[in-house]
């Protein structure tokens, strides 16, 4: 098992109990107990798990909220957002949006274009998008997760490989200085990789509170993203981090700064 899917076993099996002995983590995922203090202590220094002597257990703050929670987390700075971001998109443009709450913002702002073409694993997406204004939806197959109405898996993969479109709309868990772009699930990650594959621009939108979080997986290269609209500028650290990477920034504040 790679080092970041060890990570992310981890991280699920203490969100199934809240904290786990060293030596049952080891014998659940087949390691040694070595390996999962290294593993832990990865994930100790990145604020999403606390060690104790002989085990280790994860705090609120690395658990992220579902669905209707986040949408309902800085609803302004979202709107403000999605508003910015629905300015950019034509008519008749064409589209991937994935399963975040701001992205489901950003579909709500897009209610009044018309002959858009969407791309979604987002059931929220799809069902503010389809059947309105001559837009065409294209929804990923298979099961819905439960807890945010998002497609996944293999067969949500090769979905996409069926397109080619303007933008991809992303999500962020957490922005910051050291690694960019990040989520807390791998399914998301690696189905976020196959949309900006699909895509000529991909544009992240995630609102400030995103700043200096962490979160387990590494969404992408920084350099693959091309643009992040956010409410506020980010700290200086992660906008040399951005201007580095050469990913422009937008603020969404009535004004618009854009850097």
């Amino acid at each position: 098992m790679h080092a970041t899917h060890r990570e992310m076993a981890i991280l699920e099996e203490l969100k199934l109990s809240g904290s786990c002995r060293i030596q049952d983590l080891a014998r659940r995922l087949a390691v040694s107990e070595e390996t999962i203090r290294r593993n832990v202590r990865k994930l100790a220094e990145r604020g999403l798990v606390r060690k104790v002597h002989g085990g280790v257990y994860l705090p609120e703050t690395a658990q992220e909220p579902n669905f209707t929670q986040r949408m309902n987390e800085n609803p302004d700075a979202k709107r403000r957002i999605a508003a910015r971001l629905a300015r950019m998109i034509r008519n008749g443009d064409s589209l991937i949006l994935d399963i975040g709450s701001t992205t489901a913002y950003v579909a709500r702002a897009l209610r009044g274009h018309h002959d858009l073409f969407i791309v979604t694993n987002s059931l929220a997406v799809a069902q503010t998008l389809a059947t309105r204004n001559n837009n065409r939806v294209f929804m990923a197959g298979g099961e819905l997760r439960s807890h945010d109405g998002g497609a996944f898996g293999h067969e949500a993969i090769r979905f996409v490989h069926q397109f080619s479109v303007r933008y991809a709309v992303l999500s962020a868990a957490a922005i910051d200085a050291e690694t960019g772009f990040m989520l807390f699930d791998l399914q998301e990650a690696e189905f976020s990789r196959e949309i900006m594959r699909a895509a000529e621009t991909t544009i992240i939108a995630a609102d400030a509170t995103k700043f200096a979080r962490q979160a387990p997986v590494r969404l992408a290269p920084p350099e693959d993203i091309d643009l992040l609209v956010t409410d506020a500028p980010p700290p200086p650290d992660i906008a040399d981090f951005l201007t580095g990477a050469s990913v422009s920034t937008i603020i969404a504040n009535g004004g618009d700064t854009a850097f």
